[in-house]
C-alpha cells in the first residue's frame, strides 16, 4: 500500500531538515528509509518464527535467527501512550507537537509523531494511520495521523 509523502519544506544547515535532526540511514536501515521515501511502511520479519523486528536489527529478537526479510505493513494501528512537547529540544521543532508510541496492527510498536490539524486531540487507544512527512531529499519520516 503506497502512500504519498507530504513535503514540509524544511532545510537544515546543509540544505536538509531545517536544522531538525534527520536520521542517517545505515546499510541496515536503508531499506526502511528507502521504502518510506516512496510512501511504504516496512518492517523486518523473521522467516523462521514469523516475528516482527523493529527497530531494524541483524537478528530476530524473538528467536535469534538471522533470516530476516523486509515486508510491507498496513500502516495502521493505535496509540499506546503519548506526550505533548511544549518545550522543544531545538528551535528547529515547532511546539507544541505530539510524540506517541504506536502499536501497529501487525503487533510491533514504534515511536513517532502524531501530525495533522487534530493531533492535539490525540488520546490513548485512538486509531491512527501512517502519514509520510518529507524532511529532506533523502529522508521521509513515517508519522501518524488520527484515523477518520
Amino acid at each position: 500500500m503506497s502512500m504519498g509523502a507530504v513535503d514540509v519544506g524544511t532545510t537544515s544547515s546543509s540544505g536538509e531538515g531545517g536544522g531538525r535532526p534527520v536520521p542517517r540511514p545505515s546499510a541496515l536501515t536503508r531499506p526502511f528509509w528507502d521504502a518510506c521515501r516512496v510512501g511504504r511502511l516496512t518492517v523486518q520479519r523473521c522467516t523462521r518464527c514469523q516475528g516482527y523486528v523493529f527497530v531494524p536489527q541483524e537478528f530476530c529478537r524473538h528467536c535469534r535467527s538471522t533470516t530476516l526479510t523486509w515486508v510491507e505493513t498496513a500502516g495502521t494501528g493505535r496509540i499506546v501512550t503519548y506526550t505533548v512537547v511544549w518545550r522543544p529540544q531545538t528551535p528547529a521543532f515547532t511546539a507544541p507537537y505530539v510524540v506517541a508510541v504506536v502499536e501497529l496492527d501487525e503487533g510491533y510498536q514504534m515511536i513517532s509523531n502524531i501530525v495533522g490539524s487534530d493531533a492535539a486531540g490525540a488520546a490513548v487507544g485512538d486509531r491512527v494511520r501512517v502519514r509520510f512527512v518529507r524532511v529532506s531529499e533523502a529522508v521521509t519520516l513515517p508519522c501518524f495521523e488520527l484515523a477518520a
